[in-house]
């Protein structure tokens, strides 16, 4: 939805004529089911998802692990604006850069520690150091990243976010690996193709 802004907004010389926002819509019932489920036959399996218990029990990290509760994952969350994720990180590794288009993201980290940022649109960068126990926000639609910056450990966060479908747009991956003209990337990175 387009909302115009008034004079009582900051001044139109520091923000575009028109804000953008984007999220779920509200939903005019107690909750919504897939197409083809009857409703009276509903309970409280449908509002109960179990894919993150196997995290309680599983074997030292491998790799790299993100595990989802979104409205893909478990449909009971079509229209109520909630997701999560876990993600697990093994020593030195990182989520990197991406954006939430539809979504804010709140990390909370239960084990290890991270070094989490967001850059914000005038190119601000914000960064923290977080121990187990502390709650980071970043913003919807802002790119940010997360790095396990401990030398010997690894890192548990548990994830929020304010969409049952946040979106997520990695920035190696749209800038890199969808076919931009190499030469326009050169340009754009004030490189050489060769780098690219």
């Amino acid at each position: 939805m387009d909302i115009p802004l008034t004079k009582s907004s900051e001044s139109a010389k520091e923000h575009p004529r028109f804000l953008t926002i984007s999220g779920d819509p509200d939903i005019t019932s107690d909750f919504m089911v897939p197409f083809g489920v009857n409703v009276t036959l509903l309970d409280g399996n449908f509002f109960t998802y179990t894919g993150m218990s196997s995290l309680i029990t599983s074997d030292p990290l491998a790799n790299f692990t993100v595990t989802k509760a979104t409205m893909a994952e478990f449909p009971a969350l079509n229209g109520q604006s909630v997701s999560y994720a876990v993600l697990q990180y093994l020593v030195g590794s990182v989520n990197h850069p991406h954006t939430h288009p539809c979504a804010t993201e709140l990390l909370f980290l239960t084990y290890g520690m991270l070094e989490v940022g967001f850059v914000d649109t005038t190119n601000k960068l914000f960064t923290q150091r977080l121990q187990a126990g502390d709650i980071f926000v970043f913003p919807k639609g802002l790119v940010h990243y997360q790095f396990n910056c401990a030398e010997n450990d690894s890192a548990i966060v548990v994830l929020a976010f304010g969409s049952a479908t946040a979106g997520t747009v990695s920035v190696p991956s749209t800038v890199l690996a969808t076919g931009i003209d190499d030469n326009i990337l050169a340009k754009s990175f004030k490189t050489d193709v060769y780098t690219i």
